[in-house]
């Protein structure tokens, strides 16, 4: 079995973050024009002091062109060369007034507006290289590092260098304007990863105080530039978790704060890291990250999600712990942390958390390596929770959108792991259990056999025919292909395997089952020939 992973889709925006959807126009707007030069525009409200002397260089911008000349490679070149003289210029004003800031607030503000004005060369992915080449890149990353903490902006808030850039570096790394060339996309990130990207705004974010609005942005706008970078290269993954972004996701996830757009994120950025990644799920058991998974996990044994986001963020945590469960280490570290109790508490509680912890007691128990976790199981009382669900599929889980096939690949899935592996008196308790009522369980068993096995014919028909076509029109089937056909029988009865093995088990019992092993055999063959 394979690691479920939740369609993502295209990233969510963030509900109360305006600027981004306007952004979101401004770029789409200055395709459509043929790449002008759109000056941003920051918000505005009543202010005192030096706030009024910004809001009148603002409102000097506000009465410029808003068009612009056309943005071409001489003018990022020129953007670019301006941006490095006013990253220099205030460099050398804060190194020469450091206790002084009247003195190079001026020049923040001027490096702060040409930052704004790059926001247009997310328009041109094609002239990315020219930021590498005149190492600008490395001048933005400079500032992610910048001692000021403290920009003023026309809203009065205290806005750092880090957010500025980030906002910036969020809008470069757009997955839609990196597909629209790869080239300058592969330059882009190689020379961000050069830098130490992540390490860099990991170290960032530890300093913001997520109770200021703009620097709660800057967490979920640097999360979103690490989502667009391992979605464009998935293999950074590995990297970037080393780079502390692991340890500060755990961090972010298990504090007290209230549930937010930010703590969903860092649930989602979680589970892509570890997606088909044995070196970040072996970083996050080191870590003791099992047990912050299920820590956050276990406030909703008895309590359904408060809302759509919240239950989202729920079953990203629990996709992480079930791809944390493919290395067999963690499988020891899930026991110790009682997972096993955790799961079998939410199954019996009947809450929405039941769909998933049905899915994670599975990757719990499979293999060699989940044979402690099916002896404890065991002792835990859990055949009074999983036969149950064996015997018939709740509503409930019907209403949250998981199939029957799927429930009953997972509950099948638990009882052939618990027949390879338990011994001793664990095993005698779990073959008694289909001794019970006359055999109930047996006679289930051999209805999901049928109902499996029929879906596999109807799918080996529809394959049949497929072939006989593509042979009628010439075309080879090859390997690729045979595999894809494979998949397609394996996934119409992929059951059925597991049904098969699971008879093959209870027809197979030890000496003291033998009146019920042919009392069985006679009832299959009878079935059979029905059938």
């Amino acid at each position: 079995l394979s690691v479920g992973t939740p369609d993502r889709g295209a990233k969510r925006p963030r509900d109360e973050d305006s600027r981004e959807e306007s952004r979101s126009k401004q770029k789409t707007a200055g395709r459509d024009t043929g790449r002008v030069l759109v000056r941003s525009e920051p918000d505005s409200e009543e202010q005192t002091g030096d706030g009024e002397k910004i809001l009148e260089r603002l409102m000097d911008q506000d009465g410029e062109d808003p068009e612009g000349e056309p943005v071409d490679e001489s003018t990022v070149k020129k953007m670019i060369l301006t941006f490095e003289k006013r990253s220099y210029k205030n460099q050398e004003l804060r190194i020469k007034f450091p206790d002084n800031p009247e003195k190079f607030m001026e020049a923040e503000l001027d490096l702060n507006d040409i930052i704004q004005e790059m926001h247009v060369i997310a328009t041109i992915p094609e002239l990315y290289h020219l930021l590498v080449e005149l190492n600008a890149v490395h001048s933005l990353l400079g500032l992610l590092s910048h001692d000021n903490t403290d920009i003023l902006s026309i809203t009065n808030h205290q806005r750092s260098y880090f957010i500025a850039v980030v906002d910036l570096l969020q809008e470069l790394t757009d997955i839609d304007t990196l597909h629209e060339s790869e080239e300058g996309a592969e330059v882009l990130i190689d020379a961000l990863l050069e830098g130490q990207v992540v390490a860099l705004m990991v170290q960032n974010m530890e300093r913001l105080d997520e109770t200021v609005k703009e620097e709660a942005d800057g967490v979920y706008n640097t999360l979103a530039v690490i989502e667009n970078m391992a979605e464009f290269r998935p293999g950074l993954c590995t990297e970037a978790a080393q780079q502390g972004l692991m340890q500060w996701l755990l961090k972010r996830i298990k504090a007290k704060m209230p549930f937010d757009a930010n703590k969903l994120y860092c649930s989602e950025i979680l589970a892509i890291l570890l997606q088909n990644n044995d070196k970040t799920r072996e970083l996050l058991g080191e870590m003791d990250g099992i047990d912050v998974l299920l820590q956050q996990l276990s406030v909703f044994k008895r309590h359904n999600p408060a809302t759509a986001e919240e239950q989202e963020m729920m079953e990203n945590l629990f996709d992480a712990l079930c791809s944390c469960l493919m290395h067999p280490a963690n499988r020891d570290r899930f026991l110790r942390g009682e997972g096993l109790q955790l799961m079998n508490l939410m199954l019996r509680e009947k809450k929405v958390s039941r769909v998933s912890a049905l899915k994670v007691l599975d990757y719990g128990v499979i293999g060699p390596e989940g044979s402690d976790n099916c002896h404890k199981f065991v002792d835990i009382l859990g055949l009074r929770t999983i036969f149950p669900l064996f015997m018939k599929t709740p509503k409930k889980m019907k209403k949250v959108g998981v199939s029957d096939k799927e429930h009953e690949e997972h509950v099948c899935s638990i009882i052939a792991s618990m027949l390879r592996n338990l011994k001793g008196q664990q095993r005698s308790r779990l073959l008694s259990k289909f001794t019970e009522n006359d055999c109930e369980k047996v006679d289930r068993l051999m209805e999901l056999h049928f109902k499996y096995l029929e879906a596999v014919q109807l799918a080996d028909k529809r394959i049949e025919g497929e072939k006989h076509d593509m042979v009628r029109r010439g075309e080879i089937i090859d390997d690729a292909m045979d595999d894809e056909f494979y998949l397609r029988r394996l996934d119409a009865g992929l059951f059925s395997q597991c049904k098969s093995f699971l008879m093959d088990k209870i027809t197979c019992c030890p000496q003291k089952f033998e009146e019920f092993k042919e009392s069985e055999q006679k009832r299959i063959m009878e079935l059979l020939e029905n059938f």
